[in-house]
């Protein structure tokens, strides 16, 4: 979701303050959360070198199917995939295609799905093969954001306490954080409010209150944080062309701090390098 997403809805229907859901929610919230998470387990184990991203979204898309799910994303504003797969410079958003994926590659893969009308949406960074250890290090970085941000979750506290988690660790490692991209509420609606920014912004702070659902999700480059929207409209790329990973959970704020939807149930968050 782009920042100037912010005030612009699913057909009109982006709350103007973060929905408050009940056990109801919470029940829907943790179905359509574990069933991405298992797609994630799939499309992981069948990312490998000569591999195509087609392939990859075709399996996501039949995944879908059989399990009784839809992807969000297709035909989502006119986005032509299931899923989206974002390879070493790109930062988010890369569409699917048929060229094979190369030895030592990343590759974020992103799925959003739709079950009995919840959205559970989670993103993951693959190794193809093995990678060089400069690429591996951004991904390990990129993960302890995303869990550190999501530690920042309690309630009464606020987004900008996610931001601060993030901004402060990914700076520290000598990496950037991307401004231009955001997570975001979602529910029953692909994208709600409130908006997630993943670097400290006191200007704009929502307070965290019990039966929120949002997904945190940062975009972490090696260089600079400066991003470019090539000509499909769709994928973002680093200005300077250097690496970026990105990690995503759907969570919801509870009474006492915060859950997670999206865990892997193979423990597959984080990937392994072949040769370690």
């Amino acid at each position: 979701m782009t920042q100037n997403d912010q005030a612009v809805s699913d057909s009109g229907r982006r709350s103007p303050e973060p929905p408050i859901h009940g056990p109801e929610g919470f029940e829907g919230m943790r179905k359509a959360g574990r069933l991405t998470a298992e797609a994630l387990d799939v499309l992981m184990e069948a990312t490998a070198p000569g591999v195509t991203t087609e392939y990859l979204d075709n399996l996501a898309y039949t995944f879908a199917m059989d399990h009784g799910a839809y992807p969000a994303s297709l035909l989502y504003r006119g986005y032509p995939k299931s899923i989206c797969t974002s390879i070493n410079h790109v930062v988010c958003h890369g569409i699917p295609n048929d060229k094979p994926l190369r030895e030592g590659d990343i590759v974020n893969l992103d799925i959003c799905l739709i079950v009995d009308g919840w959205h559970g949406d989670s993103s993951r960074m693959a190794y193809v093969g093995e990678v060089p250890r400069k690429a591996q290090r951004l991904c390990e970085i990129t993960h302890e954001c995303l869990m550190r941000g999501i530690a920042a979750i309690k309630p009464g506290g606020s987004t900008t306490d996610i931001g601060r988690a993030i901004q402060a660790y990914a700076e520290a490692e000598r990496c950037s954080v991307v401004r231009d991209f955001c997570g975001h509420g979602l529910g029953r609606t692909y994208h709600d409010a409130p908006t997630i920014l993943h670097y400290a912004e006191p200007s704009y702070d929502v307070v965290f209150k019990p039966g929120q659902f949002f997904t945190v999700e940062p975009m972490i480059n090696l260089g600079r944080p400066a991003v470019k929207v090539l000509s499909d409209g769709w994928t973002a790329v680093t200005r300077d062309r250097s690496l970026s990973a990105q990690f995503e959970h759907t969570v919801g704020v509870t009474e006492t701090g915060v859950e997670i939807f999206t865990f892997s149930p193979k423990g597959l968050h984080q990937p392994v390098n072949p040769a370690a």
